[in-house]
């Protein structure tokens, strides 16, 4: 257990215990010959889940196991934070959304794990799995005299060869393989995205109560008559058997002004935080998000207000339905966007959320940037980042409300700054930013100095000096 003590260390010392323990892990993993014992980590850990000094750092040690969790037997991230949720009463809110958070990443969609497990053996089992390497992999290496990558011990033959693609008679086999990746990341995203195709029309009844309903919504008489105005959009869209998101489609709940709004979008959900996330998602991608589309003025007080606290609610939906959708407006966010993104982000997230939110937005695959949107607002969202001074603005709003980004993340936007440079060389909000992400990120950009420094010289700002003084310092 000796060898663990470090890390437990870097947590209760450390002003950025993510950042550094992130270090010693890939230091300790690539410079020791035999990585040391998982379950001796974990073991210590729940020792010390009633240590004093260590109940405020729970939080950040989870989120760091959340980060690094392909490192960690998926089973001993499980039973950990199965233990913390339901064994350890006194925890606080954020630490039980962090193992929740970790639970819903090492989780397995489906059981079938579990008739792979011995009654006899089955932790050593599942152990000897995660410290092992595949079989082929294992007869690969012992006969290839050429790799094709130091890294992977297979031959360029093998990896051009059928058994290896299970037959597969195209000529472009890697091409081949690519293409079916991406088939199945559309399966996975048909699978969790909310059907957003209005498929069956409504009956003649639904149809006349939507039309009275949105009289009724572009209306504000008093707030009780806006609380029963909600309850029945309610009952309507989740009691019948229309699919909700039509009747909202066609109610458009948007146009209210926006006492209205703020007052609806509470009540149209129950106000619980384990309710699902489809409906307070639709809540929110049809109320707030068309709003924030189009902001081009400082956001009513009464609005941020309620999309701040609806946002501590209901954080999943926060993200998939206002969050994603509006970073990716197909324009680029504006300064007025930006400074509601920023009261949400500082006001209803955990710095941790906030951290795989970036990775999300700089390193995710499509699948993972899916939004929950109406039908006729996706035409104000791109699939691609729009990079403008306002979110380089966000982002350094982000990096001073002490989010501690993934390295992954860093490394994307060491390229994004590359490349954007030469774009933004006058701007001094880029120049912040860049300001900013160097000072915040010190211990991660180290190894990227000399690409730093050749893209900050691109720029002439009142800051670039600052900058490049700030790199000579690393």
């Amino acid at each position: 257990m000796e060898a663990w003590v470090p890390l437990f260390k870097i947590f209760l010392n450390s002003p950025t215990p993510e950042t550094e323990a992130s270090l010693w892990l890939q230091q300790s993993s690539s410079s020791s010959s035999s990585v040391p014992d998982h379950h001796n980590l974990f073991s210590l850990f729940t020792r010390q889940t009633h240590d004093q000094q260590l109940i405020h750092k729970q939080s950040r040690i989870l989120s760091f196991l959340c980060f690094e969790h392909r490192r960690f037997c998926k089973r001993d991230l499980s039973m950990l934070a199965r233990t913390l949720l339901t064994e350890t009463e006194e925890n606080d809110f954020w630490v039980k959304r962090a193992a929740r958070n970790l639970l819903d990443k090492v989780s397995d969609s489906n059981y079938q794990w579990i008739s792979g497990l011995s009654l006899d053996s089955g932790k050593e089992r599942v152990g000897e799995e995660f410290g092992s390497i595949p079989d082929f992999l294992k007869d690969a290496a012992s006969s290839a005299n050429e790799l094709f990558l130091p890294w992977l011990p297979l031959s360029h033959d093998t990896l051009s060869s059928r058994e290896l693609f299970a037959g597969y008679e195209s000529p472009d086999l890697l091409s081949q393989v690519g293409e079916d990746a991406d088939d199945s990341s559309k399966d996975v995203a048909e699978e969790m995205e909310i059907d957003l195709v209005m498929v069956a029309p409504l009956d003649e009844e639904i149809q006349t109560m939507t039309a009275s309903l949105k009289e009724r919504i572009m209306t504000f008489e008093s707030s009780s008559k806006t609380v029963e105005l909600a309850n029945e959009i309610r009952r309507l869209s989740l009691e019948s058997k229309a699919d909700p998101f039509v009747i909202l489609g066609l109610l458009a709940p948007w146009k209210a002004d926006d006492e209205t709004a703020s007052i609806l979008i509470f009540h149209l959900s129950n106000g619980r935080e384990e309710e699902e996330i489809a409906w307070p998602s639709q809540v929110l991608c049809s109320i707030m998000l068309p709003k924030m589309l189009v902001l081009e003025e400082p956001a009513s007080r009464v609005l941020v207000i309620a999309m701040v606290e609806y946002c501590k609610l209901y954080q999943r939906a926060a993200e998939c339905a206002l969050l994603f959708p509006l970073v990716m407006k197909r324009s680029g966010i504006n300064n007025h966007m930006c400074d509601v993104i920023t009261r949400i982000v500082k006001e209803s997230l955990h710095p941790a959320h906030v951290s795989a939110f970036c990775r999300k937005l700089l390193c995710g695959q499509e699948v993972e940037k899916r939004s929950i949107i109406l039908p006729c607002h996706q035409c104000l969202v791109s699939s691609q980042l729009v990079w403008t001074e306002s979110l380089f603005n966000l982002f350094q709003n982000v990096l001073n409300h002490n989010v501690q980004l993934t390295q992954d993340s860093v490394d994307q936007l060491v390229l994004l700054i590359i490349d954007l440079a030469p774009s933004f060389s006058k701007s001094l909000k880029f120049g912040n930013f860049l300001l900013c992400f160097i000072t915040r990120c010190s211990l991660l950009l180290k190894s990227r100095k000399p690409l730093l420094v050749e893209a900050v010289a691109k720029t002439h700002t009142l800051v670039t000096k600052s900058i490049l003084s700030k790199l000579a310092s690393f």
